[in-house]
């Protein structure tokens, strides 16, 4: 959700990159639902295995509760972010992450790369 909406509010002014530490095969249902209300599509997204190379390649990254299995390197900024996770919840337990997502997307769009979002 996170990269979608980064990539939805920002556009090209942001370089996306998403992984996780432990992927699932697909995305949850309930989360492409919650992001179809708000115009968002994701269907066509798969989860990735988090790389040091994405890592390294990165600016900012933004954890989601990883801990020691994330990658770090001196220089780098990290967030993060305490979420529920969405693993396994319908769609109405899914809109409030959702939507606390978003807030924190535009934080840190008007941060990092400020500018008219859609």
């Amino acid at each position: 959700m996170a990269a979608a909406w980064l990539t939805h509010l920002a556009g090209d002014r942001v370089e996306v990159r998403s992984a996780g530490s432990a992927p699932a095969d697909s995305v949850n249902p309930a989360v492409v639902e919650a992001m179809r209300e708000v115009g968002i599509d994701i269907t066509s997204q798969t989860p990735k295995i988090l790389t040091v190379d994405a890592v390294q390649a990165s600016d900012v990254c933004i954890t989601m509760g990883c801990g020691d299995v994330c990658p770090v390197f001196a220089g780098k900024r990290y967030l993060d972010w305490k979420l529920e996770d969405p693993a396994g919840q319908g769609v109405e337990a899914v809109r409030p992450i959702r939507d606390r997502i978003k807030v924190l997307i535009e934080g840190l769009i008007a941060e990092i790369a400020p500018g008219k979002t859609p």
